[in-house]
């Protein structure tokens, strides 16, 4: 190598260098090297790059007249579909990106550019294919590996951190934005958990890594209907994908079209029969069905499968009626004896087995089993009982009997809903199933669709301020508070399948939110389903949910949530009189007949017989007493928390008062 060509390689070098942080003085400095050397193609390389990031039309030429010169150079066929791209000439840029891509199949950077041209001419089957390849060549999440296992860690903070820091660098990094979703999920911060994956996908839109989790987070908050199309999508390129394909069985479900959930499980299952997750979606799938044999059989196959798989166990026990085996109980008993056997396996099978004693009657240590299980996935929950306290407080200051009355007649009129509040295990479900038993009312599910509605609000803290919602609702005008009401029931349209006048909504944190669907839909009926404050805190202590019910994981943290709903509720009352019509659930057990009539007369309809044999309606229930709601009504549920009251005195502690003021007719 000469010393003139050494120096010419260097300047080169020192251009290439300031592309990114300074074009205006590349474009300068590679003018220079062109001036004393004419035609170098890497001078006029760098310089048509600078004027492309400069925005000079100039660009275009300097790139066409190289591409000319060298046919060959899938780099410069590459630098051309890029300026083709942002000039908005696509199909110059997609057959220059499609030469690329001949010439050279692994230039990643060409794929990645292919992807963003298919997105532009709607072309999602191709848009992904290439992203695919983009992602399969460059491995772009390597690069934040440290974050990624800092998040599969639950050490969130430290994720976030990695990830922001990636931002700082690169605002378009949509690895760092996807890490940042799924700390906000974590969080439960699903409006920001959205924001930052639709973000990735305007970035890349065939990133599918980011296109599952968006599917997931909807899942997270039970939004069925807009995880349908995401999920086909992903299924065209990937037919084959067993996660997706059981992610759509679980949105079909969450609509009502079990038999198509069943369906593709059942397709599921015969492709992987040695897959135990699928077999426990299956058994899922078969119990909200209400075929109990069939997902009995389901979920020991799955535990058969994996004899460590907890949660097929704790499926097992989630059927309300099911009874273990001795042998079963042994079994248990073994595998959380294992040093070895993973958290989450280890916290499921403490609640199976504190079920499964209880049922033996050994109720000293199946409250010991409980509390292990309650005490591990307490350790894991984001959850603070201040917080719910506060809304209850800023709920109390904001809904006065003036601010209610200075909106009369705000809010959609429509009466179609029924809203059932109040505590999970206070006998909601049955509630439900009497009036879905009624020819005019549909049994919908647990819909996400008001609690979505106050995270838009401001529900939860941002940047250390304190949460906006729901003073946040003073500022909507009629016409906003209207609209807010009419989005409901256009996105609530999607789990009425029967077409009946009514549908109920049973989502029990929705008591939060009594105030803001009476501003939104101050025509639906709202019913708060109320439990003995030792009957229901215990039932909810004792069930295991999935996820978001975050205080019922101790004894301290539900008495405190049952007294913040008592409290809530009576500020109501009082405010709102006679506007929440509440049923005891002890009182529905004595007398059903008559509460059937009273609970109708106040939903507006008629009596029918058929309300009294709700057991007998044929629906999907998704909820943990879906068993026991297809039996007729029994007493012995109503006093079950007597036989663990010798452990309870931390419950009676915090509920006080409550305990004795509780009517028992």
């Amino acid at each position: 190598m000469t010393g003139d060509s050494a120096a010419v390689d260097a300047k080169l070098m020192q251009v290439a260098a300031l592309l990114d942080s300074d074009p205006s003085a590349a474009a300068h400095e590679a003018a220079k090297i062109l001036a004393e050397h004419p035609g170098h193609p890497v001078a006029t390389l760098l310089l048509a790059t600078a004027r492309r990031s400069l925005g000079d039309p100039s660009a275009e030429s300097a790139f066409r007249d190289l591409a000319s010169t060298q046919p060959d150079s899938a780099l410069i066929q590459l630098e051309l579909g890029q300026t083709l791209r942002k000039e908005g000439k696509q199909a110059e840029a997609l057959d220059a990106l499609q030469r690329a891509v001949d010439l050279e199949p692994n230039l990643a950077e060409a794929w990645r550019e292919l992807s963003m041209i298919h997105a532009m001419r709607s072309d999602s089957a191709a848009c992904d294919t290439a992203y695919d390849n983009y992602v399969r060549l460059a491995d772009p999440e390597k690069h934040l590996a440290e974050a990624t296992a800092a998040y599969t860690l639950s050490r969130l903070d430290e994720a976030e951190n990695l990830a922001q820091r990636h931002l700082k660098r690169d605002p378009h990094d949509v690895v760092a934005l996807r890490v940042l979703a799924a700390v906000a999920g974590d969080r439960e911060d699903y409006v920001t958990a959205e924001r930052l994956l639709e973000r990735c996908l305007e970035l890349a839109p065939g990133y599918r890594a980011a296109r599952f989790d968006l599917a997931r987070t909807y899942f997270s908050q039970q939004k069925a209907e807009p995880m349908v199309p995401l999920l086909e999508r992903l299924l065209v390129t990937r037919p084959d994908d067993a996660l997706a394909r059981s992610l759509l069985a679980s949105a079909k479900s969450l609509l009502g079209h079990n038999d198509e959930a069943l369906a593709i499980l059942t397709k599921l299952v015969a492709e992987n029969p040695d897959n135990e997750r699928v077999q426990l979606a299956y058994g899922h799938a078969l119990r909200f069905a209400g075929r109990f044999a069939d997902a009995v059989a389901a979920y020991r196959h799955s535990a058969a499968l994996r004899p460590e798989f907890g949660e097929a166990y704790f499926s097992l026990s989630n059927l309300k009626t099911f009874r273990f085996t001795q042998a079963d109980i042994d079994a248990m008993l073994a595998q959380v004896a294992r040093e070895s056997l993973g958290q989450e396996d280890r916290l499921q099978f403490e609640f199976a087995l504190g079920k499964a004693l209880e049922d033996a009657a050994d109720y000293a240590r199946a409250f010991e089993h409980y509390s292990r299980g309650n005490a591990l996935r307490r350790a894991q929950a984001i959850y603070s009982s201040e917080g719910n306290t506060q809304l209850a407080n800023r709920t109390i200051t904001l809904f006065t009997r003036e601010f209610i009355g200075a909106r009369k007649g705000f809010g959609s009129q429509a009466p179609d809903p029924i809203f059932i509040v109040g505590m999970p295990r206070a006998g909601s479900t049955l509630i439900e199933q009497i009036l879905a038993s009624h020819s005019q009312v549909e049994g919908t599910r647990e819909l996400p669709d008001i609690s979505g509605f106050a995270l838009e609000l401001g529900i939860l803290s941002q940047h250390g301020q304190p949460p906006a919602y729901p003073q946040s609702l003073a500022r909507l005008s009629r016409r906003e508070l209207t609209a807010l009401g009419e989005r409901y029931l256009e996105q609530t349209r999607a789990h009425r399948l029967r077409g009946t006048p009514y549908f109920i909504d049973k989502m029990p944190s929705n008591f939060f939110h009594v105030g803001l669907i009476q501003l939104i839909l101050p025509n639906a009926r709202i019913i708060d389903a109320r439990r003995s404050p030792l009957g229901c805190c215990f039932s909810n202590f004792k069930q295991h949910f999935q996820a978001g019910v975050w205080f019922s994981y101790d004894l301290e943290d539900v008495g405190r949530y049952y007294r913040d709903y008592v409290r809530l509720m009576a500020h109501f009352d009082t405010v709102m009189p006679g506007r929440v019509y509440r049923v005891y659930y002890e009182n529905v057990v004595a007398d059903l007949e008559g509460e059937v009539r009273k609970l109708l007369d106040y939903c507006g309809l008629p009596f029918e017989e058929q309300c009294l044999r709700f057991h007998e309606t044929r629906r999907v229930v998704q909820t943990a007493s879906s068993e026991q709601v297809r039996r007729p009504l029994f007493a012995d549920g109503v006093d079950q928390w007597r036989n663990f009251e010798p452990w309870l005195g931390k419950l009676k502690a915090t509920l006080g008062e409550l305990v004795d003021e509780y009517p028992t007719r």
